[in-house]
C-alpha cells in the first residue's frame, strides 16, 4: 500500500510542485492537498492519510496553532514544509517541540525541486514510520527523568554525534545532560540552511554547555557544542595539539549535505582513538561507514537503541556494519559519553 500523503499550504503554486513531484515515487500517493487548516481538517477525515506536509505561515489559522489541535485530537505524522527565512525558521523550530516529526524547506534559491524532492520523499518514508503516540510518551518520559551528571575533570577528547529524524528531541536531551566542562562536541543534524542556527540558539538557552552553529575554523574546546550549517557539510581538522573544524560546500553524500558520513571520515583521520562517536535516530544510513573507520582507527562507538529511536535507521546500519562498541537508550548515552570521556 502506498503511503497517502496531503499536502497543505496556502500556495497554489507550491502545491503543484508538491504533488507533481511526489507522483514520481510509487510508494507515495498523493490523495488530496488544502489551501489551509480548515480545508484540510475535512479532508484528514475523509481520506485518512498517513502523513501531512505541513506549511506555517497560512491565512485563517496557522500551521502552529494547526498542529497543536492537530497533536491533540488526531495525532499523526507531519512534516513542517516552511520558507527559508529567519521567521520561517524559528516557526519551524516551534513545530517540532509542538509534534512535528521532521522539518524542511521550500524550494527556491538555495535548494532546487529536485534536491527538495529527494529529501522530502526520504523524510516522508521515515514520517510514515513513527507512531506519532509513542513518540510524545517517550517524550515526555524521557524529560522527566533526566539526571545531573558531572566530569571531574575537563579532557580533550571530541565527541561526533550524527542524527536525522527524531534528533532534535534525542540531542536536546543529550546536550541539557552533559556539564559545563564536557568534551568539546562536533554535531551534523540533517537540517536545512538557517534551520540549523535556529536550532543551535534554543539549544543554548538551554544547555549548560556553550552550544552554536559552525563556523569556519572553529575551535573544538571543551564546553562547547558546534553544529553543521544546513546545506554546508562539517569536517574535524588538527592542527598541533587544538582541533578545529572546516565549513565547506560540497556534493550531497548519501543523500546529505551537510553528511555524517563527511564529519565521521574527518574524525576517523584526525582524532582516531581520542574520539567518541554517537549515531543517533535517523533514516538511511548516513554515517555508517565513517563510524567503522572511526572504531578502526581506535575510537569507542555508541549507537541509539530501537526502543528510543524515533527511526532505527542510521543506528541500525551503523550495529549491521560492526562499526558499534555500545547499543544503549537515550537516556543512558550521557553518563556513557562522560564515561568514557
Amino acid at each position: 500500500m502506498p503511503i497517502k500523503v496531503l499536502i497543505v499550504d496556502d500556495s497554489a503554486v507550491v502545491r503543484n510542485i508538491l504533488s507533481t513531484e511526489l507522483a514520481s515515487d510509487p510508494d507515495i500517493e498523493v490523495v488530496e492537498t488544502a489551501p489551509d487548516p480548515y480545508v484540510a481538517r475535512e479532508h484528514i477525515a475523509r481520506f485518512k492519510p498517513d502523513v501531512i506536509t505541513l506549511d506555517i505561515e497560512m491565512p485563517r489559522m496557522d500551521g502552529i496553532t494547526f498542529l497543536r489541535k492537530l497533536m491533540k485530537h488526531y495525532p499523526m505524522p507531519v512534516i513542517v514544509v516552511s520558507s527559508l527565512t529567519q521567521k520561517g525558521s524559528e516557526l519551524a523550530m516551534e513545530a517540532l517541540y509542538e509534534g512535528a516529526v521532521d522539518v524542511m524547506c521550500k524550494p527556491g534559491r538555495a535548494y532546487s525541486v529536485g534536491d527538495m524532492t529527494m529529501s522530502l520523499i526520504e523524510k516522508i518514508k521515515a514520517a510514515a514510520r513513527v507512531r506519532v503516540e509513542d513518540f510524545d510518551a517517550m517524550k515526555n518520559q524521557l524529560f522527566r527523568t533526566k539526571s545531573n551528571l558531572s566530569l571531574s575533570r575537563t579532557t580533550n577528547k571530541v565527541v561526533a554525534m550524527g542524527a536525522s529524524t527524531g534528533g532534535t528531541q534525542a540531542l536536546e536531551y543529550i546536550l541539557t545532560s552533559l556539564p559545563a566542562n564536557s568534551p568539546g562536541i562536533v554535531i551534523v543534524q540533517h537540517m536545512p540552511e538557517r534551520f540549523t542556527k535556529s536550532f543551535s540558539q534554543r539549544l543554548n538557552d538551554l544547555c549548560k554547555i556553550e552550544v552554536r552553529e559552525a563556523v569556519d575554523k572553529d575551535r573544538v574546546v571543551p564546553g562547547t557544542a558546534l553544529i553543521a550549517p544546513g546545506n554546508k557539510h562539517m569536517v574535524l581538522r588538527r592542527s598541533g595539539a587544538t582541533y578545529c573544524v572546516e565549513v565547506k560546500d560540497g556534493p550531497l553524500v548519501k543523500r546529505q549535505r551537510p553528511s555524517v558520513e563527511v564529519l565521521f571520515n574527518s574524525v576517523a583521520k584526525y582524532a582516531g582513538a581520542n574520539a567518541i562517536g554517537v549515531i543517533l535516530t535517523g533514516m538511511g544510513s548516513d554515517g555508517a561507514d565513517g563510524m567503522l573507520k572511526m572504531k578502526q582507527n581506535g575510537a569507542v562507538n555508541i549507537a541509539q537503541d530501537e526502543k528510543t529511536c524515533v527511526v532505527f535507521g542510521m543506528p541500525n546500519e551503523a550495529i549491521k556494519a560492526g562499526a558499534v562498541d555500545a547499543v544503549l537508550p537515550l537516556p543512558k548515552i550521557p553518563e556513557a559519553i562522560l564515561q568514557h570521556a
